[in-house]
């Protein structure tokens, strides 16, 4: 069984939707299984640790979750154009495997939330996309073959998809948000499934 991590952080359960269904898309692949995982909060008064199960959803992500999975699909909401802190604050702990090249050669991809359409969807995905690239990680988009990025008036984007949530964060996906999700969690397992058969 092929197991892909869907590694996220999300605050008001629009990335945790999204998780969701790009799971689903994994699960769409013969011989391919989602591991769900996301990362606690950072505290902002002091170094605190978190339990290590959290109260509800999956549980959080360790190093053993990156090593042993065979593709990637990472998600944050937006945070001025960039990945939010706690997602950011657990890569910066992968520096060993890293040192091992434990994630050489594993596909992965990305996607976000935001609140606004303009809110930095893009630049978000692109930088999450950097340390993948550090640690030799082949990175997966969506073609132009998705119609849905041709016709969605909200999320969705060629660097991987996109969700727009609006100013109280409580807009649900579009129709063409939870297919451009599925579509990668699809692509991704398909693709680990290729590289496996090599």
């Amino acid at each position: 069984m092929n197991e892909i991590l869907v590694l996220y952080y999300s605050r008001y359960g629009a990335t945790a939707d999204m998780a969701q269904r790009i799971a689903f898309g994994i699960e769409s692949v013969a011989g391919c299984q989602a591991r769900i995982r996301t990362v606690p909060p950072v505290s902002t008064v002091c170094e605190a640790t978190a339990d290590e199960i959290p109260d509800a959803g999956p549980p959080y992500a360790g190093l053993d979750d990156l090593r042993e999975c065979a593709g990637l699909a990472l998600g944050s909401p937006t945070r001025f154009g960039n990945m939010a802190a706690p997602l950011k604050y657990f890569l910066d702990s992968t520096s060993g495997l890293w040192l091992a090249g434990a994630l050489i050669g594993k596909p992965a991809a990305v996607f976000t939330s935001t609140s606004s359409l303009h809110g930095g969807q893009e630049t978000t995905l692109l930088s999450m996309m950097l340390p993948l690239l550090h640690h030799g990680m082949l990175i997966l988009g969506l073609p132009y073959s998705e119609t849905e990025l041709l016709s969605t008036r909200s999320g969705g984007t060629p660097y991987g998809p996109s969700h727009t949530a609006g100013v109280d964060s409580k807009l649900p996906l579009s129709d063409e948000e939870k297919h451009l999700c599925t579509a990668l969690g699809k692509r991704l397992a398909e693709t680990v499934t290729a590289l496996r058969q090599d």
